[in-house]
């Protein structure tokens, strides 16, 4: 196939685990978020635009023309069972990249999830049929179908770098992008984080957390405190 940088469609080469996308699946994105150092995300414009639920799976990557979901709907017809299509269509809100018809196809072919950096529309459907799906806005305007666009090339949504493959977290809390080759690594820092903060939970409600910490961190950054603290 002709190889056209900006409209050209690519076989994804890896991706994570079904056995990594289960177990990350049971764990708060917020924790690990913190497992990556605190430097990832997708930016807050990115909301939940379904009912209840996380967004869990390997991500099928789109770079779309703003407001042109051509490409989106060859993704669809492309994705695996348990696939996330994460789309960067520029977070431009003024044309949807998808609504209801869109969203029960993709239900039908067993798609996990959407992420899209643009806006959807027949919003009061995408909370009915409560497939996991983020996106920056919504809009009742149409998309166009000229495109160009790329399929299974990296894209960058605020700032968080997404390749084919890597893993696609999403809760109440925002949108996460776990890199392929750290997955195993961040899921261990992140189940022995959850494994800490259960237990801090217990020490909470038996009145036993220590808290002498704060003063200390107080103390060697300097803070002028009362005396006896």
């Amino acid at each position: 196939m002709f190889m056209s940088t900006g409209f050209r469609i690519l076989n994804r080469q890896r991706a994570v685990s079904a056995d990594l996308v289960e177990k990350f699946s049971r764990l708060p994105v917020a924790n690990v978020s913190d497992s990556m150092h605190r430097m990832t995300a997708a930016g807050p414009r990115l909301r939940k635009m379904h009912r209840e639920g996380v967004l869990a799976g390997p991500a099928l990557t789109v770079k779309a023309r703003p407001g042109d979901n051509l490409i989106l709907h060859k993704a669809i017809d492309m994705a695996q069972p348990g696939d996330v299509i994460v789309v960067d269509a520029g977070g431009d809100l003024t044309n949807s990249l998808m609504g209801e018809l869109m969203l029960a196809y993709a239900i039908r072919r067993g798609v996990a999830g959407f992420v899209l950096n643009g806006a959807i529309r027949d919003a009061d459907q995408f909370i009915a049929m409560n497939l996991p799906v983020f996106a920056a806005g919504i809009t009742h305007r149409g998309p166009y179908k000229d495109g160009p666009g790329e399929i299974n090339v990296p894209i960058a949504l605020d700032g968080m770098v997404i390749h084919p493959g890597d893993l696609m977290l999403g809760d109440s809390d925002g949108v996460l992008a776990v890199p392929f080759e750290a997955a195993e690594e961040v899921y261990a820092r992140t189940a022995a984080k959850q494994e800490a903060e259960t237990k801090q939970m217990a020490a909470i409600e038996a009145g036993t957390n220590d808290r002498s910490w704060v003063d200390a961190a107080l103390k060697r950054l300097g803070c002028a405190m009362p005396e006896g603290s």
